[in-house]
């Protein structure tokens, strides 16, 4: 495989990120398809080294920017440490906390106290998990309510805001309402998995965000290869935005990359062709002379 200096960057608030983002659901347990599936990463991913591992190969070829629950899977942080420690890099921490978005008094220390947790932890961009941050919409007001009070926790804590988005309906309001938000996560993936309305509306809302947005689940957890997802991916986003990828060893992760910036440069991948029991030229894609 050849190997690069720089991995092609965009610029979020200010701070240098790679188009390709190393996201974590392969690692932490959350495979979208089966419990036993579940059980195999946890069972890879029991201790931090064999993470570590896999963040390694991504900060030797720049790729230096993880998004995750590190609140929820607490290998994580000790695996960024071992893979800085070994690669002489630095990783840019990109957090999802859980947030209780109650309207109570109570429920808010709760989540502030949550953010606090993720800036002592190091997390330069805090966006708080889909799960709760959609809770806040009112779709006949166009709004998110009370969402400028985590938006100002957050930079309070001194971390940058975003916001991780199911419905797109997420990005469209915080954009008109003007929310401080600097980046966000949108799932989108050439086979509609997950997304809560037709790739063609999503795709527009996309291009049409005022901030750079993170894609997740390009391979639709497994459903499509790599070389398919990313360049659909790549080659429907724009320049500023980024896409979010998860894998599950070190292999994995260099193949990743390599079809990352196969998909970027309009290029070939340059991978070896798949195992198989006959192989032929079509599977190799040559002939030999």
């Amino acid at each position: 495989m050849n190997k690069h200096n720089n991995f092609p960057r965009t610029e979020v608030a200010g701070i240098s990120l790679p188009r390709l983002i190393i996201g974590c659901n392969w690692i932490s347990g959350f495979s979208h398809t089966t419990p036993s599936k579940d059980e195999q990463i946890l069972r890879k991913h029991h201790a931090p080294e064999s993470t570590a591992a896999v963040f390694e190969t991504f900060l030797k070829e720049d790729v230096n920017a993880c998004l995750g629950l590190f609140d929820v899977d607490k290998h994580l942080l000790k695996a960024v440490r071992l893979a800085e420690e070994r690669t002489g890099k630095t990783m840019i921490m990109m957090d999802e906390p859980v947030l209780n978005v109650d309207d109570t008094a109570m429920a808010r220390r709760e989540s502030e106290q949550i953010i606090k947790e993720c800036a002592k932890r190091g997390a330069t961009f805090c966006l708080p998990l889909h799960s709760c941050v959609e809770q806040l919409i009112n779709k006949n007001k166009k709004t998110m309510d009370r969402l400028p009070d985590y938006l100002y926790m957050i930079r309070a804590a001194g971390m940058i805001p975003g916001l991780s988005a199911h419905m797109p309906e997420v990005i469209q309001y915080a954009d008109l309402n003007g929310y401080d938000v600097e980046t966000y996560i949108q799932i989108y993936n050439c086979m509609g998995f997950l997304m809560q309305v037709e790739i063609e509306s999503v795709v527009k809302t996309i291009h049409n965000a005022k901030k750079p947005v993170i894609t997740i689940k390009p391979c639709a957890a497994g459903r499509t290869t790599p070389f398919v997802g990313l360049n659909f991916s790549y080659n429907t986003i724009r320049e500023q935005d980024m896409v979010c990828i998860g894998c599950f060893d070190a292999g994995e992760a260099e193949e990743d990359i390599e079809y990352a910036r196969a998909a970027i440069g309009r290029r070939a991948p340059n991978i070896k062709p798949r195992s198989s029991p006959f192989m032929s030229d079509a599977i190799k894609g040559e002939t030999e002379s």
